[in-house]
């Protein structure tokens, strides 16, 4: 069965820094593009980094642009979300993606594969 499971979230205050990960199983996913996405309560689905296969290809969404860093690690079959100088407006639901399409910020109906979530909360 093919899985995205994400860990790491949890209640920060603002300007802190939270960890992410997402561990891929099932299928081979070290040559899918890998991201995330967030939807905080009452807005849609949107799109926050993606990382090519290789690692060499990355992309923010300009919210987080010098505050986030996505890596992975094809052999232990993981991805990462680094979030440092983090804000209340980070708040949301993030979910974690794979694609086997080019890594480029895309509409989420393009990613193939979905995590179930993990709850990221700032405090002001």
């Amino acid at each position: 069965q093919d899985q995205l499971v994400e860990s790491g979230g949890g209640l920060v205050q603002a300007g802190g820094s939270l960890r992410l990960s997402c561990e891929a199983s099932g299928r081979n996913f070290s040559n899918y593009a890998m991201g995330w996405f967030r939807q905080a309560p009452g807005k849609e689905r949107e799109f926050v980094a993606t990382i090519s296969w290789s690692g060499n290809s990355k992309y923010y969404t300009d919210s987080v642009k010098g505050r986030f860093t996505i890596s992975r690690d094809n052999a232990k079959n993981t991805v990462s979300l680094q979030m440092n100088l983090v804000k209340p407006e980070d708040t949301a639901v993030y979910y974690c993606v794979a694609t086997l399409g080019l890594a480029y910020p895309k509409p989420w109906y393009e990613y193939d594969f979905w995590g179930q979530g993990t709850q990221v909360t700032v405090s002001a």
